[in-house]
């Protein structure tokens, strides 16, 4: 059964009216988020993801969401599976303040981000904090720190900062996306490599 991505009526109320483009995880890479992030939460309670994902995209288009739905339904039909592998636990400095598990930047996901800013380009939707290919570091946010301290922070950062020697990956043949809308998630699952019929 899926797992929401946010449950406490303050996330939900924040994500009004966005829509997000993700990867999940479900084995490896899955298994070593989650062990992460129970590490993080036995230092520090502080406001999370409840489901590893990887955002491909967020945008701010609640008025034209079936739009870039169809959009994206196109983009993932001409897309291979993506292969997903964690390198290490890393942070997003102050002032986000978060813990992530930082991912290797594949051929195939690479890929994927690059064809959808291609896809995107000729588009006026609202896209929310994007970044160029070159500039996006792929990641799994673990814990979400804004509110702590400059001192609590810079302990937290070094006591979770570390490579991954065992390089966890998987191959994720699937896109979610993911809409906030009248203080609920809703989501749906678009295959990659499927021509699908709507």
């Amino acid at each position: 059964m899926r797992r929401p991505f946010m449950t406490s009526p303050a996330q939900l109320a924040s994500l009004e009216g966005q829509q997000y483009l993700v990867l999940r995880p479900t084995r490896a890479v899955s298994d070593v988020y989650r062990a992460e992030q129970r590490s993080a939460l036995g230092r520090l309670d502080a406001p999370h993801p409840h489901t590893e994902h990887v955002t491909l995209r967020a945008f701010h288009e609640p008025e034209r969401r079936d739009e870039v739905l169809a959009l994206i339904r196109e983009w993932a039909a001409t897309q291979r599976p993506i292969e997903v592998v964690a390198e290490a636990v890393d942070v997003f400095p102050t002032p986000w303040q978060v813990v992530i598990l930082r991912l290797s930047r594949t051929p195939t996901i690479v890929s994927a981000y690059a064809t959808l800013s291609d896809t995107l380009e000729g588009t006026d939707f609202r896209r929310l904090d994007e970044r160029s290919t070159d500039d996006w570091t792929f990641h799994l946010s673990v814990i979400y720190a804004r509110t702590l301290a400059p001192a609590a922070w810079t302990e937290l950062s070094h006591a979770s900062r570390r490579s991954l020697s065992s390089r966890p990956s998987e191959t994720v043949s699937d896109v979610e996306f993911v809409w906030y809308q009248d203080g609920a998630e809703h989501s749906e699952v678009i295959p990659l490599g499927q021509r699908t019929l709507r």
